[in-house]
């Protein structure tokens, strides 16, 4: 196992929800397991007047993230846990003098022997991440001559491809490419990371991987809540924004991409840039047209309760033009892919909560068993990536009995499975990786740039475009009925169940 160097984590934003819910429960989750280093400290700073007692009250023993798991460890474990956690008041804004700051992390820094080791951790609002950097810099916070410097920032990267390109000028005029750690949460999920395994390590899937046996390729992102708090943030933002130009064109990336050199990060990201680039932009209105649909759920009743519909949430625009439902069919302009279609979607309200990968493959080019309808019944390698997380392969068998009937049987693998491995969460996955300094799993200027490259005219299309149509479905159904028109020629998308082998062809809404 690779060490971790002594180090100071800082995280901007420390009194917000994120660092309660996902940071702190992933620094317990690492501290158990005995990655943390051996010198170690996070120091918390926001605009919130906290001590250090308060902020670990906050944090650790009042924490409702961590009650269950801390009710059964001894006090002493606990405060052990609780002392690496210290607090910094900023005032009342980021933007101000940090000279504060810098000497509570010189302090701590030599006290405690983190060897100059910072990371900073921007949990706030996009629009301060630059002005963040800027303070920092002030104090030569961001310059590695003792120890080196790492700065975190989560999504969104940018609006647009205009305002990301403007937010990767503006980290970079503090901060080097290399210490700029862009965290997509998707990635750090472990079935994510195994397409990489499935692909490259497996002579079974290798050499199928390509348009002379792939037929066309799905990923389904459906999640069965509404908006919920989130409606003022998701009417500015969408789930083109919110989820596609991200998380899942992160795990196209991955399906697309060509081998890498080797599993170095740089040889990795340099080969998901390449896949991103390769992504055929739609630019005419006529293609935009046929190959995107967008929708609103509406209200409706599940399991007796009546839902509201998303224009009626709270926050929403009464009239938004927000999609809480978007579905993008495309093609990939190189020898690997080239005519084989991608469809993905992603939505909310939808019959339950997934996401996963379809490869389809082709049919057999000479067909025996003609009258069994084994054209629906196509191999299929389904990657499960939540929840159930797992692999499934599709394949005919035959029925035992006369003659060839064949029925389709399903081979999986589940990593619930693997009861004596710890399967790492996300953040927990993320914030080792970015101690270590390993970047695999985070994305580069470029890489930001090239996925808005591709989202930008669709999105400028369904704000401008002329017969741009905003569809309806019901909350708790499997989006607007036109989606499967989407899928020309090919029959109608995959609605996964809960389990990892559910395959139904209906839900019960109600």
């Amino acid at each position: 196992m690779k060490k971790t160097e002594n180090q100071l984590l800082v995280i901007f934003g420390a009194s917000g929800d994120l660092t309660a819910r996902k940071l702190v429960p992933a620094l317990y989750n690492l501290y158990v397991e005995g990655h943390l280093p051996d010198n170690f400290v996070v120091l918390g700073a926001s605009r919130s007047n906290l001590t250090d007692n308060q902020f670990r009250d906050r944090i650790v023993y009042n924490s409702n993230y961590l009650k269950e798991r801390l009710a059964k460890k001894s006090k002493e474990h606990v405060d052990n846990f609780a002392k690496l956690f210290f607090y910094q008041d900023l005032g009342d804004s980021y933007d101000s003098f940090y000279g504060k700051l810098a000497k509570r992390i010189a302090d701590l820094d030599q006290k405690y022997r983190t060897d100059g080791n910072q990371i900073y951790y921007l949990s706030t609002p996009p629009q301060l991440y630059e002005t963040i950097a800027a303070r920092l810099a002030e104090q030569n916070l961001n310059l590695q001559f003792e120890g080196w410097r790492r700065l975190l920032i989560e999504k969104p990267f940018g609006t647009s491809l205009e305002t990301a390109k403007d937010l990767n000028v503006g980290l970079q005029n503090y901060f080097e490419e290399p210490q700029i750690f862009r965290i997509d949460h998707y990635l750090g999920k472990e079935t994510v990371q195994n397409l990489l395994v499935t692909r490259f390590a497996n002579s079974i899937f290798e050499p199928l991987w390509n348009r002379n046996y792939v037929h066309h390729v799905e990923i389904t992102n459906a999640e069965s809540v509404g908006v919920e708090k989130r409606g003022g943030y998701y009417d500015k933002s969408g789930a083109l924004r919110d989820m596609f130009q991200n998380h899942l064109l992160q795990i196209v990336s991955l399906v697309v991409m060509e081998p890498p050199i080797g599993d170095a990060p740089e040889e990795i990201r340099n080969e998901k840039v390449k896949a991103l680039k390769s992504l055929r932009i739609m630019k005419d209105d006529k293609t935009l047209f046929d190959h995107t649909i967008r929708a609103q759920y509406m209200s409706s009743t599940i399991d007796g309760k009546k839902v509201n519909g998303y224009r009626e949430e709270d926050g929403v625009d009464p009239d938004s033009k927000t999609e809480t439902y978007a579905a993008i069919k495309f093609f990939v302009d190189n020898w690997r892919w080239r005519d084989v279609p991608f469809y993905v979607r992603t939505a909310k309200r939808m019959p339950t909560k997934v996401t996963e990968v379809v490869i389809h493959f082709k049919k057999p080019h000479h067909q025996i068993f003609q009258d069994e309808q084994m054209g629906e019944k196509a191999n299929k390698l389904v990657i499960r990536i939540q929840p159930n997380e797992g692999i499934l392969v599709k394949f005919g068998v035959k029925v035992p009995g006369q003659g060839f009937k064949v029925e389709r049987a399903n081979l999986d693998f589940y990593y619930s499975d693997l009861v004596e491995t710890h399967v790492m969460e996300a953040y927990e996955r993320l914030l080792l990786d970015a101690m270590q300094g390993d970047a695999t799993l985070y994305a580069r200027a470029d890489e930001v740039e090239a996925a808005w490259e591709f989202v930008d005219p669709i999105l400028q299309y369904w704000n401008t475009g002329k017969d741009v149509r905003m569809y309806g479905y019901s909350a708790g159904v499997w989006g607007p009925e036109n989606a499967d028109d989407l899928i020309e020629g090919v029959g109608f998308w995959r609605n996964p169940g809960d389990n990892l082998t559910d395959d139904p062809g209906f839900c019960v809404i109600c």
